[in-house]
Parts: C-alpha cells; structure tokens; sequence
C-alpha cells in the first residue's frame, strides 16, 4: 500500500509534467535546465527522464515560477494537515501575491510592518534611515488560527482571565493568526535570482516580534554547485528542498566523470542542507 507522501509526490510531479513546467524541448533541453551548460542539460535531463517528461514547448519563465509556486502549495495541501496527530491546530496553506489581501503584516510575528511602512511613506527622511529591508514577500504560508479558551481548556483548565494574557496562541488575548512556514519557490537557481530567497528569510528573521517561522526553499534546480549558493550556510534558510531529489541523486551517480558534483550534492545531502521534497510535511511538523 503506498504512503500518503508517496501518493502526493507522484501527483506534484504530474502536476508539475500535465502543466508543462517540467518538459523537454525539441532540442532535448529540459526547461529546468541551463541551455549553456552542458552538465546541467544532463542532470536535468536525467530527472526528467526519470520522471517521465514529455517532448514539448516550453512554457515562458513567469509562468512556469507561478506555476511551480501553486503546485508547491497544493504538494503541502494534500500532505501537511494529514499530519494532525503530530502537530494539531488549524492550519491554512496559501499562496501569498500582489492580488491576495493577505500579506505577512497580516500575521501576529509581523503585523508591526504595517506601521512601519505607513511611518516610512510619510517621512521620507525616516525611510532613508529604516531601509526596506523588513518589506518581505514569501511565495507560499503555512499559518495557523489562534486558538478559543474553550478549546485550550478541552481537556483541563490550563489558562484562566488571571495569566497568559498575552500570549499568542490565545483568541482572546485579540491576536493575528501566527505564521509557521515561509516556503520560497525557486523553479531554478540563478546567480542573479539566488539570494532573493536569502533577503526574504533574513527580513522574516530580523524582523519578527515573537516566533521565528520555518523558512523553506523549494527548488528544481539540477546543478550541485547552484544548490551550493543557496543552501550552504546557516542562519536564515533552514534547509533547501529538492523537487525530486533521489532522481537527481541516480543521475549523478551515473556520471562517473562528474565525481565533483557528486561530492557537492554528498556535502549537501549528508549535511542536511538538501532535502527532497518529500521530507518538507514532516519538517514543517516540527
């Protein structure tokens, strides 16, 4: 009997394939690949090989990462409240951008943001000084609801009108649901495009009032070296995950004249910097 993690990640690729995010030109080049680079045209072609990708056009670049963004959120749709046993609450999914009334000022950790900007438009002397750093727009959330007295106290008293007045988790305490996960979809990794993911998980870090969310990078990005640039280090990403990563990790391995990009990809698989997409429910579960 197949797993529900097995389940959703058979249907994220086909997503991923129906859609055509994930295809294969009629000059053989993936649409995650580098058309540039020779090593990356392989290991692309390999995964999408191995996930049965068909032959055909390419869809254009903002499509194919709007895309990618939905299927991400619909992977952890279809995953992440299943997981109630293990991390119970009222969990939402959903897909933040510039036509969605939810933005991260709209959390409790955040929703000091909204004061500052409406400070930095009124004084541009101020924005000067401030910066726009805290100006953070993740590509997909997991939140949850705050929680009723009632509810809390379900199986004994624990909180009364005297203590915890403050705390978060309380709806009568007036607060903002509280953001757990910020997951950056990066279709592929660019140099120019890399550290954008970075700005974002530095502005949720140094900018929150309260707890740190997960902060997630989801990627298709088939070379070792561009995994490198995003996911080595500590401090702001938790970890980096891959779209299909035990496909990337058989392609190499095939490779037996790429043994540096093998190593890489060791280095980032044994040091906890790469996961497969797979693995991010159980993380978020945390």
């Amino acid at each position: 009997m197949d797993s529900l993690l097995q389940i959703a990640r058979k249907s994220y690729h086909k997503r991923l394939l129906d859609e055509g995010v994930l295809s294969i030109d009629q000059n053989g080049i993936p649409s995650n690949a580098d058309s540039h680079s020779r090593l990356s045209i392989i290991l692309a072609r390999g995964i999408a090989e191995r996930l049965e990708a068909a032959v055909h056009t390419k869809i254009q670049g903002q499509t194919s990462g709007a895309k990618f963004e939905t299927i991400n959120m619909q992977f952890l749709e279809e995953t992440f409240p299943f997981l109630q046993n293990l991390r119970p609450g009222k969990w939402h999914i959903v897909k933040l951008g510039n036509r969605n009334a939810l933005k991260v000022s709209s959390f409790s950790q955040y929703e000091h943001l909204d004061y500052l900007s409406a400070l930095t438009q009124d004084n541009p002397k101020l924005a000067a000084s401030l910066g726009n750093d805290y100006m953070v727009a993740p590509d997909v959330v997991v939140y949850r609801d705050v929680e009723s007295d009632k509810n809390i106290n379900s199986q004994q008293i624990i909180v009364d009108n005297f203590f915890a007045q403050y705390a978060d988790l309380r709806d009568i305490n007036g607060h903002l649901p509280i953001l757990h996960a910020s997951v950056s979809a990066k279709w592929t990794i660019r140099s120019d495009r890399a550290q954008n993911s970075r700005t974002e998980a530095l502005g949720l870090v140094r900018n929150r009032k309260g707890r740190l969310p997960h902060i997630v990078v989801v990627t298709a990005e088939p070379m070792p070296s561009r995994l490198a640039s995003l996911a080595l280090g500590t401090g702001d990403i938790d970890c980096v995950y891959h779209f299909a990563l035990p496909e990337l990790i058989q392609t190499i391995d095939s490779l037996k004249e790429e043994e540096s990009a093998a190593d890489m990809l060791k280095i980032l698989v044994e040091g906890k910097r790469l996961k497969d997409i797979s693995d991010l429910p159980l993380d978020l579960a945390v």
